[in-house]
């Protein structure tokens, strides 16, 4: 309500992000609070209660508002853990395919798939901005936006090496068959934050959309690759019908990348980081998911396992993500 708030666009959604930060921990937080209460009241009541039936109706009532508390308590328990400095911040995803081929290609839209499916069960939205289909089925990478309170501080737990065994789809032997796909996941940079981005350290290319649909697909040159010299990062954007758009999007994204690299106070420090991911290939996966001889998900990080394979690709991770946080945190 103060006046001249509104004066500065920027400064403005500034201050309104972080007090939806701030709501996001005390309005589930009053929740809780809110169904403890209940619960104690409804067990007062079924003591004071003399019907049996409204008895046990208003204990079965208590025990659903605990039941809630208990969830809601979770919930927090996990929050307290971002407490990263960009861990409540908007986050970009890439995939990459990896060694194998056309099989790779398709296991990583298959994890395309999954983080969709993770993030718009949690509510979370999701644009994809640049998608490079396979020669032959899947997709050799592709780029996605996830916006969200602390879409960044659950992703960052899936970043690196994936790997999948499986008896292939693409063989006519029938043979088993084990495909590797990197994630790799940036927090993006509010407007505020400087980041020192010239024109002269730019290289800019555009090409033609590429993927099924759509009216702008290979007809104009509006997908956007730009090159940041200095560091050798490349990111792209296809998502809109205008360059113009796809270029400021892409430059969002290079903010994002440029700033964590950045982060690093040396190149050295840059290389350690990113081999946590390493090479995309045998050795260096973080999680294997095995669908022949037996079925099991097991991240190597934490040990994490289960054996509902169809479930965590269909995006049921949450469990991956808590006992990464979880691990962390412990030190």
């Amino acid at each position: 309500m103060e006046p001249g708030f509104w004066d500065s666009p920027d400064k403005a959604r500034a201050v309104i992000g972080e007090t939806n930060r701030y709501r996001a921990v005390l309005k589930p937080f009053e929740a809780v609070s809110t169904a403890l209460e209940d619960a104690e009241l409804l067990i007062e009541l079924s003591e004071q209660e003399e019907d049996e039936a409204q008895r046990n109706q208003a204990v079965k009532d208590a025990a659903t508002s605990l039941d809630g508390a208990e969830a809601g308590f979770e919930r927090l328990e996990m929050q307290s853990l971002l407490s990263g400095e960009l861990d409540g911040s908007n986050a970009y995803l890439t995939l990459h395919a990896g060694a194998g081929g056309t099989e790779s290609c398709d296991w990583a839209e298959m994890l395309l798939r999954m983080y969709r499916h993770y993030c718009e069960s949690n509510g979370f939205d999701v644009e994809i901005l640049e998608l490079s289909p396979g020669d032959e089925a899947g997709i050799k990478s592709a780029t996605i936006q996830v916006s969200a309170d602390f879409a960044y501080g659950y992703l960052k737990a899936e970043r690196g090496v994936h790997r999948l065994v499986r008896i292939s789809p693409f063989d006519s032997n029938k043979r088993r068959h084990t495909s590797f796909a990197a994630m790799d996941v940036v927090a993006e940079v509010a407007d505020d934050i400087e980041v020192d981005i010239t024109d002269e350290d730019l290289r800019v290319d555009t090409y033609r959309s590429s993927g099924a649909g759509g009216q702008h697909v290979n007809t104009t040159d509006s997908a956007v690759r730009i090159t940041h010299l200095p560091t050798g990062i490349v990111v792209a954007c296809q998502a809109e019908r205008s360059q113009h758009k796809n270029r400021a999007k892409a430059m969002k994204i290079l903010r994002a990348r440029v700033y964590e690299w950045m982060l690093d106070q040396t190149r050295k420090d840059m290389e350690k980081f990113y081999g946590e991911k390493g090479e995309i290939a045998w050795g260096s996966q973080i999680r294997s998911y095995v669908l022949q001889p037996y079925t099991m998900v097991k991240d190597h990080r934490t040990g994490e396992e289960t054996s509902n394979v169809s479930a965590v690709l269909d995006g049921a991770i949450q469990p991956f993500i808590e006992a990464y946080l979880k691990k962390q945190a412990a030190g």
